[in-house]
């Protein structure tokens, strides 16, 4: 016999289990330990499944664990069922995936469990991100993910979701966002030692946003960015933003993709990057129109 013909004679028996344990009968005769029973096939069941990579069945059986849980109130239980659930069901169906962590995110909120519920709504926020496509939600995930970080003092993985929020904000042209968390990330950098040379990086990308509305704005943020960190100044980052912020003065096209070239020559050009400096290129070709 197979794994999944197992684990499905596992589901059979869980569930004759379930009904026989209903009724005032059941009720008498051991109707508690029969729903444990019950729970512990399922569980297996599930695990059966996914051994046999049949992951909505794993994912279906881990569910019925989970709500079992809830029904005899181990809340703990029924949460870690429901992400058991949820990551089998990321391989076959993630808006079901996103259903059971949302479930697991509502009990561990309850329990005061902050943290591992913003690493739930961070593997939401990657699957809208990834899978499903869907920006808006995949920025408000990071967002919850980053707010929970931040009220434990987990402050390198609230940063790390504020980042992502920041790049998905630029790529939506919502460019006053993402500067305004680029400039907190890297203000939060310079305070410690070991990740203040994290911040010109953050620099580099809030100067990029700056250059998508206007050359002044850029222009009075590199002379902020440069009081706040005088390194900078000498950073490439920055002698790229300001050789930039000429060749948009002089509406020059053709010296500023030789400069983005030249660069990327010796260091090379992230995708994020490529789109933000082709969206500054085109800001020139439509002035020269």
């Amino acid at each position: 016999m197979s794994d999944e013909q197992k684990a499905m004679q596992l589901m059979q028996e869980a569930e004759k289990k379930l009904n026989s344990s209903k009724g005032f009968l059941g009720s008498l005769f051991g109707g508690g330990s029969r729903v444990e029973e019950a729970s512990e096939m399922y569980h297996r069941a599930a695990n059966m499944f996914k051994m046999a990579k049949k992951w909505s069945a794993a994912g279906n059986a881990f569910c019925e664990v989970a709500n079992l849980s809830l029904k005899n109130q181990n809340r703990h239980d029924a949460a870690t069922n429901f992400v058991d659930a949820g990551n089998c069901y990321k391989k076959s169906d993630p808006n079901e995936a996103v259903n059971c962590l949302m479930k697991a995110i509502e009990i561990f909120t309850d329990m005061g469990r902050f943290t591992v519920a913003a690493k739930h709504h961070q593997t939401i926020a990657e699957i809208y991100e990834t899978e499903l496509v869907d920006l808006d939600k995949c920025i408000k995930h990071y967002e919850k993910a980053a707010d929970y970080f931040r009220g434990e003092e987990s402050t390198s993985s609230a940063n790390k979701c504020l980042l992502k929020v920041a790049q998905f904000a630029a790529q939506t042209q919502d460019y006053e966002k993402a500067i305004s968390i680029y400039d907190q990330v890297a203000g939060t950098s310079l305070e410690s030692s070991l990740l203040k040379y994290s911040a010109k990086d953050y620099f580099f990308r809030a100067l990029l946003c700056h250059l998508c509305i206007d050359v002044i704005n850029a222009n009075n943020a590199v002379q902020r960015y440069q009081e706040m960190y005088p390194a900078f100044q000498d950073s490439r980052e920055c002698k790229l933003i300001k050789t930039i912020c000429t060749h948009l003065e002089e509406e020059n096209v053709d010296a500023f993709t030789e400069t983005v070239t030249e660069y990327d020559s010796i260091s090379r050009l992230d995708q994020w990057t490529t789109m933000m400096l082709n969206r500054i290129k085109k800001t020139i070709q439509e002035d020269l129109k």
